[in-house]
């Protein structure tokens, strides 16, 4: 049961991923000063579907509008193997039956939260998350993208590994245990792993 609430979840996390393209905030920062002559420059039919645009977001909900930034920053943040594989997922999403498509939109809603905002680290940490949130909270803005790269180069065994050795940390040497991990090589990290995870 819980390998199939991943599965559907993580063909749903292509909609919280792959749809941002369409739904990204415009890019405001042509209309500031030093790039208003690029805005000048388009053909009139791209001026008036990049102003149809800014309308449409300055319309959204505050709630709708904080949300799709914080997707577009996500999506931002991915590699390019989690962009393909996401793309890939959405062209077979799409050829889905209706149905199906719905049902899967259903099951992720069913989702709590924190898992659901896990999806937004991509489809290979995704299903991860919840396993590895006492990492991943409270993770200085410094130390994030380092470890989120270390995170998605190791293989499911060595997270599900690291996900108990989280568990097991107290949350005061949780900082401690993030450092050390970012100090492993990819040629070591599985024995680091073993190491302490026998003390």
């Amino acid at each position: 049961m819980r390998r199939s609430r991943i599965a559907a979840a993580a063909w749903c996390a292509v909609l919280v991923l792959a749809t941002i393209a369409t739904a990204a905030p415009p890019d405001l920062g042509v209309l500031v000063a030093g790039r208003r002559l690029a805005l000048e420059r388009m053909a009139p039919p791209d001026r008036e579907a990049f102003e149809a645009r800014v309308e449409a977001w300055d319309a959204l909900p505050h709630d709708e509008s904080g949300l799709r930034r914080e997707q577009y920053a996500a999506w931002q943040a991915l590699d390019g193997v989690d962009r393909a594989l996401l793309r890939e997922t959405r062209r077979l999403f799409d050829t889905l039956p209706t149905a199906d498509r719905a049902a899967l939109r259903e099951r992720f809603a069913e989702l709590t939260a924190t898992e659901q905002r896990g999806w937004l680290l991509g489809p290979r940490l995704g299903a991860d998350y919840a396993a590895l949130s006492p990492l991943l909270m409270q993770v200085p803005p410094e130390q994030r993208a380092p470890l989120l790269a270390v995170l998605r180069v190791m293989s499911p065994a060595e997270r599900a590994d690291l996900a108990v050795l989280a568990y097991r940390t107290p949350a005061q040497e949780r900082d401690a245990l993030r450092r050390a991990l970012l100090e492993t090589t990819d040629a070591n990290r599985a024995a680091w792993l073993r190491l302490r995870l026998e003390r």
